[in-house]
């Protein structure tokens, strides 16, 4: 990523990251067992962390 998107830019990747965690949390309530859970855990707080990134740099620009 760049070091600078533009709002568009920022837009529409928060629009995938959610996209991408509604996914992970429904992949992760039709699979079982703990190694499934841990790996799906780990990929939904990773996309909980770019998301929460990137809303502070779109605040940063509307600001």
């Amino acid at each position: 990523m760049t070091a600078m998107l533009n709002l568009a830019q920022i837009d529409e990747e928060i629009h995938q990251v959610r996209a991408n965690l509604r996914d992970l949390v429904e992949q992760k309530t039709a699979r079982s067992g703990a190694q499934d859970e841990n790996r799906g855990d780990d990929l939904i707080a990773a996309q909980e962390e770019k998301l929460a990134r990137l809303l502070k740099e779109r605040e940063s620009l509307v600001a």
